[in-house]
Protein backbone atom coordinates (compact mmCIF):
# COMPACT_ATOMS: atom_id res chain seq x y z
CA UNK A 1 0.00 0.00 0.00
CA UNK A 2 0.79 3.70 -0.52
CA UNK A 3 2.71 5.92 -3.09
CA UNK A 4 5.66 6.69 -5.05
CA UNK A 5 7.41 9.32 -2.26
CA UNK A 6 10.69 9.89 -4.28
CA UNK A 7 11.78 10.85 -7.74
CA UNK A 8 11.40 6.92 -8.96
CA UNK A 9 9.05 5.40 -11.15
CA UNK A 10 7.14 2.41 -10.26
CA UNK A 11 4.84 1.71 -13.52
CA UNK A 12 3.65 -2.00 -12.22
CA UNK A 13 2.73 -0.79 -8.92
CA UNK A 14 0.83 2.39 -9.91
CA UNK A 15 -1.31 0.58 -12.12
CA UNK A 16 -2.33 -1.68 -9.12
CA UNK A 17 -2.27 1.00 -6.65
CA UNK A 18 -6.24 2.17 -7.70
CA UNK A 19 -7.72 -1.40 -7.01
CA UNK A 20 -6.20 -1.42 -3.61
CA UNK A 21 -7.86 0.68 -1.81
CA UNK A 22 -11.52 0.62 -2.59
CA UNK A 23 -12.88 0.28 0.85
CA UNK A 24 -11.65 3.79 2.10
CA UNK A 25 -13.85 5.81 0.69
CA UNK A 26 -15.51 6.79 4.34
CA UNK A 27 -12.02 6.87 5.88
CA UNK A 28 -10.63 9.62 3.37
CA UNK A 29 -13.69 11.65 4.21
CA UNK A 30 -13.45 11.76 7.65
CA UNK A 31 -9.57 12.24 7.19
CA UNK A 32 -10.46 15.45 5.20
CA UNK A 33 -13.86 16.72 6.63
CA UNK A 34 -13.52 20.37 8.48
CA UNK A 35 -10.35 21.25 6.52
CA UNK A 36 -10.46 24.97 5.03
CA UNK A 37 -8.03 27.15 3.97
CA UNK A 38 -4.74 26.23 1.91
CA UNK A 39 -3.81 22.38 2.14
CA UNK A 40 -0.76 20.50 0.91
CA UNK A 41 -1.18 16.75 0.03
CA UNK A 42 1.52 14.53 0.11
CA UNK A 43 1.82 11.77 -2.50
CA UNK A 44 -1.36 12.75 -4.20
CA UNK A 45 -1.55 9.31 -5.69
CA UNK A 46 -4.52 8.81 -8.06
CA UNK A 47 -6.10 11.78 -6.78
CA UNK A 48 -8.55 9.48 -4.46
CA UNK A 49 -8.92 11.63 -1.95
CA UNK A 50 -9.54 15.18 -4.40
CA UNK A 51 -13.67 14.10 -4.12
CA UNK A 52 -13.59 14.34 -0.57
CA UNK A 53 -12.26 17.81 0.30
CA UNK A 54 -14.84 20.59 1.49
CA UNK A 55 -15.89 23.03 -0.29
CA UNK A 56 -14.60 25.67 1.79
CA UNK A 57 -10.90 24.75 0.91
CA UNK A 58 -9.09 27.70 -0.70
CA UNK A 59 -6.60 25.47 -2.61
CA UNK A 60 -4.91 22.14 -2.41
CA UNK A 61 -0.83 21.57 -3.71
CA UNK A 62 -0.96 18.05 -4.62
CA UNK A 63 2.54 16.59 -4.56
CA UNK A 64 2.78 13.32 -6.76
CA UNK A 65 6.02 12.17 -8.04
CA UNK A 66 5.12 9.10 -10.12
CA UNK A 67 4.11 9.69 -13.51
CA UNK A 68 1.52 8.02 -14.21
CA UNK A 69 -0.22 8.76 -11.00
CA UNK A 70 0.34 12.07 -11.41
CA UNK A 71 -1.88 12.10 -15.04
CA UNK A 72 -4.47 9.87 -12.86
CA UNK A 73 -4.64 13.39 -10.19
CA UNK A 74 -4.32 15.39 -12.64
CA UNK A 75 -7.73 13.84 -14.51
CA UNK A 76 -9.47 14.10 -11.11
CA UNK A 77 -8.28 17.84 -10.48
CA UNK A 78 -10.06 18.73 -13.42
CA UNK A 79 -13.29 16.85 -12.12
CA UNK A 80 -12.97 18.55 -8.75
CA UNK A 81 -14.58 22.02 -7.83
CA UNK A 82 -12.14 22.28 -5.19
CA UNK A 83 -8.88 23.80 -6.69
CA UNK A 84 -6.28 21.85 -7.10
CA UNK A 85 -3.08 22.12 -8.75
CA UNK A 86 -1.06 18.84 -9.09
CA UNK A 87 2.76 18.92 -9.15
CA UNK A 88 5.90 17.08 -9.31
CA UNK A 89 8.15 17.09 -6.26
CA UNK A 90 8.97 14.65 -3.26
CA UNK A 91 8.32 14.10 0.64
CA UNK A 92 11.41 15.80 1.45
CA UNK A 93 11.18 18.65 -0.89
CA UNK A 94 8.13 19.88 -0.98
CA UNK A 95 7.29 23.02 -3.59
CA UNK A 96 5.63 25.38 -0.70
CA UNK A 97 6.98 28.66 1.46
CA UNK A 98 7.75 28.39 5.08
CA UNK A 99 4.27 28.11 7.08
CA UNK A 100 2.19 28.78 4.14
CA UNK A 101 0.03 25.94 4.52
CA UNK A 102 -3.06 26.00 7.11
CA UNK A 103 -3.22 22.26 7.11
CA UNK A 104 -1.16 18.97 5.09
CA UNK A 105 -2.25 15.33 4.40
CA UNK A 106 -0.68 12.19 4.25
CA UNK A 107 -2.61 9.39 2.66
CA UNK A 108 -0.76 6.24 2.76
CA UNK A 109 2.21 7.92 1.98
CA UNK A 110 4.28 7.95 4.96
CA UNK A 111 4.94 4.23 4.29
CA UNK A 112 6.55 4.87 1.23
CA UNK A 113 8.66 7.79 1.70
CA UNK A 114 12.78 6.75 2.06
CA UNK A 115 13.19 8.73 4.92
CA UNK A 116 10.15 9.76 7.25
CA UNK A 117 11.46 11.38 9.52
CA UNK A 118 12.87 14.12 6.89
CA UNK A 119 9.38 13.87 5.38
CA UNK A 120 7.82 14.90 8.66
CA UNK A 121 10.30 17.70 9.12
CA UNK A 122 9.56 18.90 5.77
CA UNK A 123 5.56 18.91 6.65
CA UNK A 124 6.54 20.34 9.46
CA UNK A 125 8.36 23.59 7.83
CA UNK A 126 5.61 24.11 5.55
CA UNK A 127 2.73 24.50 7.87
CA UNK A 128 1.99 27.22 10.03
CA UNK A 129 2.41 27.25 13.67
CA UNK A 130 -1.48 25.63 14.89
CA UNK A 131 -1.46 23.91 11.37
CA UNK A 132 -2.55 20.47 11.38
CA UNK A 133 -1.67 17.62 9.82
CA UNK A 134 -4.10 14.76 8.87
CA UNK A 135 -3.21 11.12 8.32
CA UNK A 136 -4.54 7.73 7.24
CA UNK A 137 -1.85 5.31 7.52
CA UNK A 138 -1.04 1.85 7.43
CA UNK A 139 1.57 1.09 10.31
CA UNK A 140 2.77 -2.22 11.95
CA UNK A 141 0.62 -4.62 13.85
CA UNK A 142 -0.28 -4.48 17.72
CA UNK A 143 0.61 -8.35 17.74
CA UNK A 144 4.49 -9.12 17.95
CA UNK A 145 4.38 -12.45 16.08
CA UNK A 146 2.72 -10.21 13.19
CA UNK A 147 4.80 -7.59 13.64
CA UNK A 148 7.91 -9.85 12.98
CA UNK A 149 6.19 -10.76 9.45
CA UNK A 150 5.73 -7.50 8.40
CA UNK A 151 9.79 -6.33 9.14
CA UNK A 152 11.02 -10.16 7.62
CA UNK A 153 8.38 -9.07 4.40
CA UNK A 154 9.83 -5.15 4.63
CA UNK A 155 13.38 -6.77 5.07
CA UNK A 156 12.94 -8.93 1.72
CA UNK A 157 10.94 -8.07 -1.51
CA UNK A 158 7.90 -5.86 -0.37
CA UNK A 159 9.31 -2.35 -0.69
CA UNK A 160 10.38 -3.52 -4.12
CA UNK A 161 7.39 -4.64 -5.40
CA UNK A 162 4.80 -1.84 -4.00
CA UNK A 163 6.86 0.94 -5.02
CA UNK A 164 9.00 1.45 -1.83
CA UNK A 165 6.25 0.04 0.84
CA UNK A 166 7.32 -0.52 4.37
CA UNK A 167 4.44 -2.21 6.42
CA UNK A 168 6.03 -2.30 9.67
CA UNK A 169 6.52 1.25 10.71
CA UNK A 170 5.56 2.90 13.74
CA UNK A 171 4.42 6.12 12.01
CA UNK A 172 2.20 7.39 14.93
CA UNK A 173 5.47 7.40 17.30
CA UNK A 174 7.57 9.27 14.27
CA UNK A 175 5.14 11.82 13.93
CA UNK A 176 4.95 12.82 17.55
CA UNK A 177 9.32 12.98 17.34
CA UNK A 178 8.57 14.83 14.87
CA UNK A 179 7.36 17.78 16.60
CA UNK A 180 3.78 17.13 16.37
CA UNK A 181 1.23 16.72 18.88
CA UNK A 182 -1.57 14.02 17.92
CA UNK A 183 -4.79 15.25 18.99
CA UNK A 184 -6.56 11.99 17.79
CA UNK A 185 -6.00 8.77 16.36
CA UNK A 186 -8.50 6.30 15.58
CA UNK A 187 -6.94 2.82 14.92
CA UNK A 188 -8.67 0.67 11.65
CA UNK A 189 -8.25 -2.84 11.16
CA UNK A 190 -9.93 -5.38 8.50
CA UNK A 191 -13.43 -4.85 9.25
CA UNK A 192 -13.89 -0.95 9.20
CA UNK A 193 -11.18 -1.02 5.79
CA UNK A 194 -11.40 -4.30 3.62
CA UNK A 195 -7.69 -4.45 3.45
CA UNK A 196 -6.37 -7.40 4.85
CA UNK A 197 -2.93 -7.87 7.33
CA UNK A 198 0.03 -7.32 6.30
CA UNK A 199 -1.09 -4.06 5.30
CA UNK A 200 -3.57 -3.42 8.37
CA UNK A 201 -3.78 -1.83 10.41
CA UNK A 202 -4.21 1.84 9.88
CA UNK A 203 -4.12 4.17 12.34
CA UNK A 204 -6.45 7.37 11.21
CA UNK A 205 -5.58 10.90 12.97
CA UNK A 206 -4.84 14.67 13.67
CA UNK A 207 -1.66 15.95 14.83
CA UNK A 208 -1.18 20.18 15.12
CA UNK A 209 2.19 21.80 14.91
CA UNK A 210 2.48 23.49 18.27
CA UNK A 211 2.56 27.13 18.32
CA UNK A 212 5.56 28.91 18.76
CA UNK A 213 5.94 30.95 22.36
Amino acid sequence: MGRASARRRHPLFARVCPLMDRGLGPHRHALLDGLSGRVVEIGAGTGSNFAHYPHQIEAVLAVEPEPYLRRLSEAAAARTPVPIEVTDGSADRLPAADASCDAAVACLVLCTVPDPNAALAEILRVLRPGGRLRFLEHVQAESPARRRVQHALDAVLWPRLSGGCHLGRDTAATIERAGFVIERLDRLGPRETGIPFPVAPQILGTAVRPSRG
